[in-house]
């Protein structure tokens, strides 16, 4: 068996760590991709997480239709499968919800966020490795969390003794996965994960910025994201 990459032990340690945790009601399903789709997560991370990076764009935490399906971070399933040609067995998490059924890379429903940042980087760079030889992506924290109505609950909503535990752990992670990577830029894609970056990443002096999110929900976003995100990229001292 091939030695893991240094990220991909950091996401097990991670995994493992988080596992550990309980989260009550309203929180009624876990899926931890990084786990049950670990062998297409290992895949992206092997393939793309290697080597010195310009600058780590991070996320939040993985969407329904996105790395939940594919272990790929902002992972919409064309993108993930096509364009980057990640590969390996996606399982199933402990319990599943019926209304966010895991179908891996036939997942037929769209990820928008993920659809359109991959988009933009495969608009602006043509190929996978060229935008990964300056660039990666990450999510700050590896868990979905859903209630009954399947509604996502967001990290940042979890109780203070829930939460705190969760953000110890991935602030750690992203620590190691910063130092693995020595970007010069970190960029939040929205306001919390640049907040989390903030408050992980202090001591390390590296850059911190933040970008635009591209979910449907922002008005903002649904008025030409791909435009704004490079502006506010550009204003962060990216060129392309």
């Amino acid at each position: 068996m091939a030695p893991r990459s240094k990220l991909s032990a950091i996401a097990d340690r991670l995994s493992d760590r988080l596992a550990e945790l309980s989260f009550a009601e309203p929180v009624t399903h876990v899926y931890d991709p990084t786990r049950y789709a670990r062998a297409a997560h290992h895949d992206y991370l092997k393939r793309f997480g290697r080597g010195r990076k310009e600058v780590v764009f991070l996320g939040m935490n993985p969407g329904p239709w996105g790395m939940a399906q594919t272990g790929v971070p902002f992972g919409e399933v064309s993108y993930a499968r096509d364009w980057m040609g990640v590969k390996g067995r996606i399982g199933k998490p402990e319990v599943e919800h019926p209304k966010r059924p895991i179908e891996g890379f036939e997942c037929a429903r769209s990820e928008v966020s993920g659809r359109r940042l991959w988009g933009w980087a495969e608009q602006r760079f043509g190929t996978a490795e060229a935008f990964f030889e300056r660039f990666y992506v990450a999510n700050y924290c590896p868990l979905v969390f859903m209630e009954e109505s399947a509604r996502n609950r967001v990290p940042e909503k979890l109780p203070v003794a829930e939460r705190q535990p969760l953000l110890d752990a991935c602030d750690e992670a992203l620590v190691e996965v910063i130092e693995a990577l020595q970007p010069e830029l970190v960029v939040g894609v929205g306001a919390w994960a640049r907040k989390r970056a903030e408050a992980a990443l202090g001591d390390l002096g590296v850059r911190i910025g933040q970008v635009l999110h591209p979910s449907p929900a922002s008005p903002r976003a649904n008025r030409g994201w791909q435009e704004q995100a490079e502006a506010e990229l550009e204003a962060l001292g990216v060129r392309f």
